[in-house]
């Protein structure tokens, strides 16, 4: 069964940085793309972040720039490291993962549609 628990979420100014983490079990990480995902109340989630098997990251154009997705198979780790925080990246983060891990298929388009496996999320809120 696969599990995915996100964590560092918090409060900051705008301007700073944060790094979010998700912790992955129940399977073989090199097999899954791995993304982040972000929801606002009253909005419509948002892909974030995608990284494929071979590091090849892509970004939302919101993102672009300031936020970097990693993931560490020795430690089965994926990250969002977010920097240059606005009020507008204030949201609920999910980390989620999904079979097809080549770029054809794992990219902030989301050719395969919504992942099939997804964290709790944890929340940022950024204050101006």
């Amino acid at each position: 069964q696969v599990q995915l628990v996100e964590s560092g979420g918090g409060s900051v100014q705008a301007g700073e940085s944060l790094r979010l983490s998700c912790a992955a079990s129940g399977y073989t990480d090199r097999a899954y793309c791995m993304s982040w995902f972000r929801q606002a109340p009253g909005k419509e989630r948002e892909g974030v972040a995608t990284i494929t098997r071979s590091h090849t990251a892509d970004y939302a154009d919101s993102v672009m720039g300031r936020f970097t997705i990693s993931r560490d198979y020795a430690k089965n780790t994926l990250y969002l490291q977010m920097d240059s925080l606005k009020p507008e990246d204030t949201a609920m983060y999910y980390c989620a993962a999904d079979l097809c891990s080549e770029y054809y298929c794992c990219n902030i388009k989301f050719p395969r549609g919504d992942p099939a496996y997804w964290g709790q999320g944890t929340q940022v809120t950024v204050s101006s």
